[in-house]
């Protein structure tokens, strides 16, 4: 099998360049039914598609795992909010980035930001070596990228923000020390949304995301997808989607589509939460630090300001609390409108411990080289009002330290 067989066409050209985002979120990939003229697409649950004569589809679709309509208007729509000329959806983020890694040969390089998604350190270390790709973490690329560049490199792999303590990394400095010896590179722009960022606007090669996240916003969808420009990774990775076969279903592609179309619209209420909660955070006596891209105390600030859409510092934060760990478990337990649960980017807001979650499969020392501490608190603003979410997080805040500073220990570790 070649790299073309069963490629999926090149989508239809989505709206207009001039047209804004929120007109792009509402029509880009959502053509009228031809038949019925419903505004919204029906869900094609067929796994199969007629054929008019042997290798002759009546349409454009042949088998579901190749291309489905509903995945491919919304792979479309993705494109067209990314500034890109392809998406492609797979099942989950996890699987978009092991695609993204098995495009490579065996023997390949990757230099890597060091606080990456638990999931992807956990990718790149415990299976991508497996296949002959070797990964070297940084935890300032841009200072020292060129060194860890070798013959075998082919791709450099960036988080901005990270995750979970919110660095920002300069795309286009990353992009052009990596080009002038032709790698490729990727940026995993989950936390941002493509509201929030452009990637490939600022050099990057390719731009993924946890689709369940920002993208489908209500938490009831678990996908990925990539997004580029390049003919030929078009051909490269839509062969290994259709080959290894981690797509998402008719319906999960609908839904993803469908939360897609209000995307400008959460990801405003969530930055304008997160800016107010973060502020109060960082003027709170209970809290040693705050890790927000929107503050003008970060610092990577200048960077949020050339990259991000009108220096908006998004929805998601992290603060470390005075009372250590047990602090911050009970800071997780006590507020009343978020939830203690792991994933960000839906409609309702979250808190979680990292070290204890989401990045627990991460060695200790390895964690804390690169801030998250087990007194740091990962809040995934959603779209409730801002002064309601602020005043739970402070009085949940103040019972936790208050509860733990009264057995005479204030929990702070090394690394302020």
């Amino acid at each position: 099998m070649t790299v073309d067989d069963h490629a999926i066409e090149t989508p239809p050209p989505a709206p207009a360049p001039a047209h804004g985002f929120g007109t792009l979120a509402v029509h880009a990939g959502s053509p009228h039914d031809p038949t019925t003229g419903a505004v919204i697409e029906a869900i094609s649950l067929s796994t199969t598609f007629a054929q008019s004569a042997v290798g002759k589809p009546v349409g454009e679709y042949e088998y579901s795992r190749s291309s489905n309509p509903n995945r491919h208007n919304f792979e479309t729509a993705v494109a067209a909010l990314e500034r890109a000329k392809y998406a492609l959806a797979f099942s989950s983020g996890s699987a978009t980035t092991a695609v993204v890694l098995q495009s490579l040969a065996a023997g390949s390089h990757v230099i890597s930001v060091s606080d990456v998604y638990g999931g992807t350190h956990r990718y790149f270390t415990q299976v991508a070596k497996a296949h002959g790709v070797k990964v070297t973490f940084t935890p300032e690329i841009e200072v020292d990228i060129s060194e860890h560049i070798t013959p075998a490199t082919k791709l450099v792999w960036i988080e901005t923000p990270s995750n979970p303590t919110l660095r920002l990394v300069d795309i286009r400095a990353i992009a052009t020390a990596a080009h002038q010896h032709g790698i490729l590179v990727v940026v995993d722009n989950t936390f941002m949304s493509p509201y929030v960022q452009n990637p490939l606007d600022h050099g990057a090669d390719i731009v993924v995301h946890s689709v369940t996240k920002y993208i489908n916003g209500h938490s009831d969808v678990v996908m990925g997808v990539a997004a580029f420009n390049s003919d030929e990774l078009k051909a490269r990775l839509s062969f290994l989607q259709n080959a290894i076969g981690a797509v998402p279903s008719a319906f999960d592609s609908w839904l993803a589509h469908r939360g897609l179309k209000t995307l400008h619209l959460r990801a405003r209420q969530a930055t304008a939460n997160a800016t107010a909660l973060a502020t109060a955070l960082e003027a709170s006596p209970n809290v040693i630090s705050v890790n927000y891209p929107g503050l003008d105390s970060h610092p990577h600030r200048a960077i949020a300001r050339r990259q991000h859409r009108d220096g908006m510092g998004g929805g998601m934060l992290s603060f470390r609390i005075k009372g250590g760990h047990a602090a911050a478990e009970r800071f997780c337990q006590l507020t009343k409108i978020f939830t203690l649960a792991e994933s960000l980017g839906g409609v309702e807001s979250l808190v979680e411990v990292p070290a204890a979650m989401t990045h627990a499969g991460i060695p200790k020392d390895q964690r804390e080289a690169v801030g998250v501490f087990d007194d740091l608190v990962r809040v995934s603003c959603g779209v409730e009002e801002a002064e309601d979410l602020t005043r739970d997080a402070l009085q949940a805040l103040d019972q936790a330290v208050a509860e733990f500073t009264r057995n005479g220990s204030n929990g702070v570790t090394n690394g302020n």
